[in-house]
């Protein structure tokens, strides 16, 4: 009986260790995803006005370098909170393969020049060496086939110091095999067994008083692993290391579409189509509109989910760019009202900093149609515009043919709204100008691409065009008068 109550006492404190256990990984999950959302949405800004920027070609070419490296270093940014992010996930088991077509040579060379740079920067030969037979197209998560290789190369081109980096790829039997080989530091025996663990960091890295947080190989490992591969490695101290990574990517034999840089795009043939974008934040959908506009979509804003039901009974878009944490009715709330008032195909695309968001059962529920995780990148946010929208782009460089044309005028605010901007315009009023749009700005949602279109203008200190183009639309007010 002694021995009986002894393990029924151990029995209770396994169980109550474990409960304590699960609560403090719940409120780790928590805590990464409460932090993953408030860096987010400020990293949204600062990458999407990069992605713009580095489409303005009247900005110097001195500046271009410095507007890379804004981008760069957001990217970065964007991949350690995604590091964070994935292992809580993975934990949770809520991580989930995106598959769609991948343009495997593209990919592999967009990631070559990348290492390319870094290496020679270092002083060291990177080498590339490609299968014959490899496919065009490929089945896969390319956000995550992309992750795995720069997460293996960083690490390579970071622990060498002289001689070489080399990425090497086969593929057989719609199994891609990728070796990532380094004449760098390479690993201690003692080492191996533990490297693949999050936040470890092997002693020869420590003694080198290298940065970083030991989570590539970590992550590396969990992802190779949940798309059903296997990765190895060897080394030796002094020797450097092979990692290999061996993934099923079944080949595609009639690719939906051929891919081209988002850089590229200059507008879309057809007629003009109409968006909504909503969210409280007035520099987030004023980013989007940005992004859209130049490219020939008719935009409109909208600050809250109540705003959003009026003006889609309204303007009648053709897709809508939803954001879900909103202080009203939040995203969710506002798509499912949308569904229910017989918006049955329109494209709802959810766009949110909450990575968890991004549950299909949710989403489901609600009748989205799709999902963006913020930042938002040009290239995802034109992927599913082409894919919902049905759309075709135009290129630069293609044979000319006109953009869409708008149907109608921009819409302009009352003459009296105009004369004061022009006012403030003329004595360079800065904070005047922005009190004045914002005010425009909330008379009517019909305005805010005008709002968009001035202040960008006043952002970048073009008060003489600023200036003039508000003359010319109050011409045009005037004649219409």
């Amino acid at each position: 009986m002694r021995e009986i109550e002894a393990h029924r006492r151990t029995d209770a404190k396994l169980q109550q260790a474990k409960e304590v256990a699960e609560a403090v990984n719940l409120a780790k999950s928590r805590y990464v995803t409460g932090m993953s959302h408030e860096l987010r949405t400020p990293l949204n800004s600062i990458l999407g006005y990069a992605q713009i920027l580095q489409k303005d070609a009247s900005i110097p070419a001195n500046r271009r370098d410095s507007i890379d490296v804004i981008r760069r270093s957001g990217e970065h940014l964007l991949g350690l909170i995604d590091g964070l992010l994935d292992i809580a996930k993975i934990e949770a088991g809520r991580l989930r393969l995106d598959r769609g077509e991948v343009h495997l040579p593209e990919l592999l060379d967009q990631i070559v020049k990348m290492f390319e740079l870094q290496a020679e920067i270092k002083g060291l030969e990177f080498r590339f060496e490609g299968a014959d037979a490899l496919p065009v197209v490929v089945h896969a998560d390319e956000r995550r086939l992309r992750q795995i290789l720069i997460n293996l190369l960083a690490n390579a081109v970071k622990f060498t110091d002289s001689g070489s980096v080399t990425l090497k790829v086969n593929y057989q039997r719609e199994i891609a095999r990728f070796e990532v080989t380094d004449t760098g530091i390479g690993i201690p025996a003692e080492d191996l067994a533990r490297i693949f663990l999050p936040f470890e960091r092997t002693g020869t890295a420590k003694q080198r008083g290298d940065v970083g947080t030991g989570l590539g190989l970590a992550i590396t490992r969990l992802l190779t692993e949940l798309m059903g591969g296997e990765i190895t490695v060897r080394s030796a101290p002094g020797a450097g290391s092979t990692f290999g990574v061996k993934l099923h990517l079944s080949r595609v034999d009639t690719p939906r579409t051929t891919p081209r840089l988002e850089a590229d795009i200059a507008g879309y043939h057809g007629a003009v189509r109409r968006i909504l974008v909503v969210d409280d934040q007035r520099v987030q959908r004023e980013m989007l509109a940005n992004l859209l506009l130049p490219l020939g979509f008719d935009v409109r804003l909208a600050a809250s989910g109540a705003e959003c039901l009026h003006e889609a009974g309204q303007f009648h878009p053709d897709a809508i760019l939803l954001d879900i944490a909103m202080p009203d009715l939040d995203g969710w709330t506002v798509c499912s009202r949308l569904r229910s008032a017989g918006s049955v195909k329109l494209p709802i695309i959810m766009v949110s900093a909450n990575a968890y968001e991004t549950d299909v059962e949710k989403q489901a529920a609600a009748g989205c149609s799709d999902f963006i995780v913020k930042p938002v990148l040009v290239s995802e946010l034109m992927a599913k515009l082409e894919w919902h929208l049905e759309l075709q782009w135009i290129y630069r460089g293609d044979a000319e043919t006109p953009a869409p044309i708008r149907t109608g005028p921009m819409a302009l605010p009352p003459a009296e709204h105009l004369a004061a901007l022009l006012e403030l315009g003329s004595i360079g009023y800065v904070k005047g100008i922005h009190a004045k749009l914002d005010e425009i700005e909330h008379l009517d949602a019909r305005y805010g691409p005008f709002v968009v279109e001035l202040r960008d203008l006043i952002r970048r200190f073009r008060i003489d065009e600023f200036v003039r183009r508000l003359r010319r639309y109050a011409d045009g007010h005037a004649r219409a008068a």
